[in-house]
């Protein structure tokens, strides 16, 4: 295989990337002038030898423990569960939301080999049974996976004295009725909630 193709290889398993959008990455890297590639190269080498999850919910960080876990302003009695990392900055993103956070590490997914004993379940249950966490968040997508993942914590954490809610999921705002599919408009009307 060329270092043209290895390349395009490796880009093409990057979420988003297909075989086409990958060798163009490809060719528009090789007419850059190289210290570029190398800065890409060191970049790329640095990022995997700093940053690892954070022990206690498991968020990507170069400290020791991330910085939400550090902060003391935050509220310790509500941990929102999330399929990954990333979705800790939508969450925060919105400013609402000033507990923390524990990262799953993706979603239960028997077709694609992912099941409960790949996710990091068992220290959200030992964070909760530890005490002082009032209520736990379910922020899973709303696919058929993150749907079984939120059933599954629900089932975990039933035996624990802790609220287990859902974020709610409808209509994004702006959006119109006419090009939203059933399901969405029928969670969108099961979570109604009074206009008063």
């Amino acid at each position: 295989m060329s270092a043209i193709d290895d390349l395009a290889s490796e880009l093409a398993k990057l979420p988003g990337v297909g075989r086409k959008t990958a060798l163009r990455l490809t060719y528009h890297l090789l007419k850059q002038p190289p210290e570029r590639s190398r800065r890409l190269a060191h970049a790329l080498e640095v990022l995997t030898e700093r940053v690892h999850p954070c022990p206690t919910c498991h968020n990507l960080t170069e400290d020791p423990e991330c910085a939400i876990c550090r902060d003391p302003r935050r509220d310790r009695s509500m941990i929102c569960a999330v399929e990954e990392a990333a979705d800790i900055g939508a969450i925060e993103r919105t400013g609402e939301f000033r507990g923390l956070y524990h990262v799953l590490g993706g979603r239960i997914s028997p077709l694609d080999g992912v099941g409960p004993e790949h996710l990091n379940f068992r220290d959200l249950g030992r964070r909760v049974a530890s005490g002082g966490v009032v209520e736990v968040i379910v922020a899973t997508n709303p696919s058929v996976e993150g749907e079984a993942t939120a059933l599954y914590l629900q089932q975990l954490l039933s035996s624990l004295q802790v609220k287990v809610s859902r974020i709610a999921r409808g209509l994004p705002m702006g959006g119109d009725l006419e090009y939203a599919d059933g399901v969405t408009i029928a969670q969108a009307m099961s979570a109604r909630r009074d206009m008063r």
